[in-house]
C-alpha cells in the first residue's frame, strides 16, 4: 500500500478535475470504478476509486482518491492497494507506487 495526503488550498472542483485528468491519462488502461460525492454547505467531499493493470507487477492495482473542502482549505488523501503477489505478506508494490505516482507531480503543484 502506498499513501499520499496533503493540506493546500485551491477552488475543489478545479482541483478535482485536474487529479482526476492526471489519473485517467496517466495509463491507457487505467479506469473509473466508482466513486460518490457529498455537499453541505461549503463543505465538500469527493471519493473516487480507479483501476488499472500494472505491467511491473503483472496484476491489477487500485487507487482510491479523497478529496474533501470546507471553502478553499482542502485535504487529498490518496491510497492505493493491491499489486502484491504474495500470500501471506506483501512483496511486489511497485505497482502501487508507479500508480500514486501518476498524480504526485499534479497534487503537489496543487
Amino acid at each position: 500500500m502506498a499513501k499520499y495526503e496533503r493540506s493546500f488550498t485551491g477552488d475543489f472542483h478545479a482541483a478535482l478535475s485536474r487529479l482526476e485528468s492526471a489519473i485517467l491519462d496517466g495509463s491507457v488502461s487505467t479506469s473509473y470504478e466508482d466513486g460518490s460525492d457529498y455537499a453541505d454547505g461549503d463543505f465538500r467531499c469527493a471519493i473516487r476509486v480507479y483501476e488499472r493493470y500494472s505491467w511491473s507487477g503483472g496484476n491489477r492495482v487500485s487507487l482510491n482518491l479523497t478529496l474533501v473542502g470546507r471553502g478553499h482549505d482542502l485535504f487529498l488523501s490518496v491510497i492505493t492497494s493491491g499489486g502484491s503477489q504474495a500470500l501471506l505478506f506483501k512483496i511486489n508494490t511497485w505497482g502501487e507506487d508507479a500508480f500514486l505516482n501518476t498524480i504526485r507531480e499534479v497534487a503537489d503543484s496543487l
